[in-house]
């Protein structure tokens, strides 16, 4: 059995990429959330991540963490899935936008956390959270114009690339980030989307308040 341990819904963007691809992909898993930063919480990670962190994923003894490698393991799984696009070209492209995610855009992380009950304008644009937004909006255009005519997702169909941009989707309608109409629009999909209705729902539901992560204008 899929065993996938996150934290809060409501703040944890890492443990959304996984868990959306396993929702859009059908991929049957149990779900076990350890509310974060509360006492015990890191020694019940630890119980399931070598790294104290999560996302983590446990099939069959065997235990991947950080959030890439769980969906590149996924894909391995499950190759009829078509995690990664098929053609060799996109697949290329949506591996460098993905550990692009996955390995920068500081500024983002720093100045807006993941919140699914905030809603505000925010307005502390810093050079470096500029530039991090535009080359987010940058990155989301070339690849929807690129697949525009294979589906509403970065490359036509749900991918890894998805999962791995959705929390910033959830950042940018947060803090009221502007976009172009094409990056609108590929935010519009994401939000229309069943599982990160879900998540945000439940995230919203929660009762765990992390106040570092809560952004005041």
């Amino acid at each position: 059995m899929n065993h996938l341990i996150i934290g809060n819904k409501n703040y944890s963007s890492w443990s959304l990429r996984p868990w959306l691809l396993l929702k859009e992909k059908k991929i049957p898993f149990e779900e076990t959330k350890v509310p974060l930063y509360v006492e015990g919480s890191e020694e019940a990670i630890l119980e399931h991540s070598p790294s104290g962190k999560v996302p983590a994923f446990v099939r069959e003894g065997i235990t991947v963490w950080d959030s890439l490698a769980i969906c590149e393991y996924i894909s391995e799984l499950y190759p009829e899935k078509l995690c990664w696009p098929e053609d060799i070209e996109s697949r290329a492209l949506a591996r460098s936008v993905s550990h692009e995610m996955h390995s920068g855009f500081f500024a983002i992380r720093n100045d807006l956390h993941m919140n699914c009950r905030k809603k505000m304008v925010f307005t502390k644009i810093t050079s470096d959270l500029k530039t991090d937004i535009e080359r987010i909006c940058e990155i989301w255009k070339q690849c929807r114009e690129q697949h525009a005519d294979a589906g509403d997702y970065l490359f036509g169909s749900f991918s890894i690339a998805d999962a791995m941009y959705a929390p910033i989707v959830l950042r940018f309608n947060s803090y009221g980030t502007s976009v172009g109409e094409t990056e609108r629009a590929y935010m519009d999909t994401i939000l229309s989307n069943p599982s990160v209705k879900e998540w945000i729902a439940e995230g919203i539901e929660e009762k765990e308040f992390i106040e570092e992560c809560e952004v005041v204008e």
